[in-house]
């Protein structure tokens, strides 16, 4: 099997880099950069990727990999703080950067296997130091107006580095990029799918189930679905779910969710009203971070009491995904907010985790969904938060706060679906703002809230742009919320990416 290693020195996008890789039919896998060069060998090895860092090569807890991993015969790409340590590492020099660079640029690409089919064309960079010296041997293979080695290559050693992001959708010829680099100069043929993944998925869960039952967590989102039906078919009736309806969720959504998992997937589901503890528990809770570990180790104590009822269940099912993994600070990257599968979870609880679909992308999940012959209008469904609204109410979360929330984003998602943009928009929602503003309403002065829009298109969601959403349309979305959901005066829309953004805004 065709196989290339990622380096993983703890940026926020190191998986990114792995999916760009897979979605040339190329199976990649991440490793701590100070893996043996036994375990990087492993099997297949096509080529190596050092990773970005929020590190420097010139601090003592800089991360390093073993110098082997340079002359293993096999292509090695450096990028960012993986060009940097390459540089560092063989010779050359790294110094500050005179102008620090966060934001799309234009670079100039001179001729080499890694920008075949590239004009000058926009990169993503985001970096604090840069190379200025390169290593022998080495030469310019592309610059910028602020970075004038803004890549390297060694052809003879087969040793090349870029100092921007490829791996982000900001880099305009991000995927010809990852086709030159496996194809071009890695000689791979391509062929992996996460479709065909599926088999080995259900053998890995029945080798670590065995004889026992499992108790999992579905929130009526993609993931936790996929990841019910991927162990419904590997232990059948000794999986058991548990649907719990937290008081965060949208309009009429609990029971849209029941009825759909009884009717389409047949699976055993429980349903748990526990409204009033998770409101409880979250009462005067301003905190973001707060919520979401409340909301967290929440689910985990009613998953532990039901479990109690239907026999002991010993693994606990999440729908968790690598975004989730790496945004909550997994292996060494710094903590953007603690997911509440992950981050948010206690230290201690009463379950083995059992999360089949952690390795993987949306885009990804929603294809092995569709090979396991999912209906469609589950596997496209509108991702929705764990912490529901909980996470989209900016501070403290009150009956009324979720009240207007519900009614606004049932309108918003309303006129979407009238537009017929439910599958081009991957997230659209509302969020209640907690500010307040004045207003002029049938003559008389308001002084009510504001309720910001929030729609984005993403494929994997660790990068996404804001969605052109119609004026026509928008104006329409902001009248209907206005003259419907009452104590609301002013509606806005959020127009930031994610970088720098995220999501959510909690």
């Amino acid at each position: 099997m065709e196989r290339i290693v990622i380096l993983d020195f703890g940026a926020q996008y190191n998986q990114l880099i792995a999916r760009r890789v897979r979605e040339q039919g190329v199976y990649s896998e991440l490793l701590p950069p100070m893996s043996s060069i036994e375990r990087i060998k492993g099997e297949g090895l096509s080529g190596v990727i050092l990773s970005g860092s929020p590190d420097s090569v010139y601090s003592e807890k800089g991360r390093r990999c073993l110098p082997e991993v340079f002359s293993l015969g096999v292509p090695v790409l450096g990028i960012c703080y993986g060009m940097q340590l390459m540089t560092h590492m063989l010779g050359g020099k790294v110094e500050k950067a005179p102008v620090r660079e966060y934001a799309g640029v234009t670079a100039h690409f001179e001729p080499s296997p890694l920008f075949e089919g590239m004009p000058d064309s926009v990169v993503w960079m985001s970096h604090n130091d840069m190379v200025t010296e390169m290593p022998e041997g080495f030469s310019v293979i592309s610059s910028t107006a602020e970075c004038p080695i803004a890549a390297m290559q060694n052809e003879e050693k087969r040793l090349y580095a870029v100092q921007f992001h490829p791996e982000v959708a900001h880099t305009e010829y991000c995927a010809q990029f990852f086709k030159n680099f496996t194809h071009g100069v890695c000689g791979c043929k391509g062929g992996w799918s996460p479709q065909g993944l599926v088999d080995e998925i259900v053998g890995n869960i029945k080798k670590q189930v065995g004889a026992r039952r499992v108790v999992a967590g579905l929130s009526g989102g993609v993931d936790s679905s996929v990841a019910a039906a991927l162990v419904s078919r590997a232990i059948g009736d000794r999986l058991t779910c548990i649907f719990v309806d937290h008081g965060l969720l949208r309009k009429n959504e609990a029971d849209e969710v029941m009825h759909f998992y009884r009717e389409n997937m047949g699976l055993n589901v429980i349903e748990v009203d526990a409204k009033e503890y998770f409101l409880s528990q979250l009462a005067g809770v301003t905190e973001p971070e707060k919520k979401r570990k409340i909301i967290g180790e929440s689910f985990v104590r009613v998953f532990e009491r039901e479990a109690k009822k239907i026999g002991g269940a010993e693994l606990l099912l999440q729908g968790t995904i690598y975004p989730d993994v790496i945004e909550s600070g997994s292996g060494g990257a710094s903590v953007i907010k603690s997911h509440h599968n992950v981050g948010g979870l206690p230290e201690k609880f009463g379950f083995e985790l059992l999360e089949p679909l952690r390795p993987f992308f949306k885009d990804e999940v929603r294809a092995i969904g569709e090979a396991l012959g999912m209906p469609p209008e589950l596997v496209w469904r509108q991702p929705f938060p764990g912490p529901g609204l909980g996470i989209r109410i900016l501070g403290d979360v009150t009956e009324e706060k979720l009240s207007i929330l519900r009614d606004s984003d049932h309108i918003l998602r309303d006129e979407i679906k009238k537009a017929g943009l439910e599958r081009s928009i991957w997230q659209y929602f509302t969020v209640f703002t907690g500010m307040r503003s004045v207003g002029v309403m049938g003559d008389s002065r308001t002084y009510d809230y504001a309720i910001g829009v929030r729609a984005v298109v993403s494929t994997d969601a660790m990068t996404v742009e804001f969605a052109e959403i119609p004026h026509k349309l928008l104006r329409k979305i902001s009248n209907r919320i206005i003259a419907e959901v009452p104590h609301v005066n002013r509606v806005v829309y959020d127009i930031t990416d994610k970088p720098p953004g995220t999501i959510e805004w909690e």
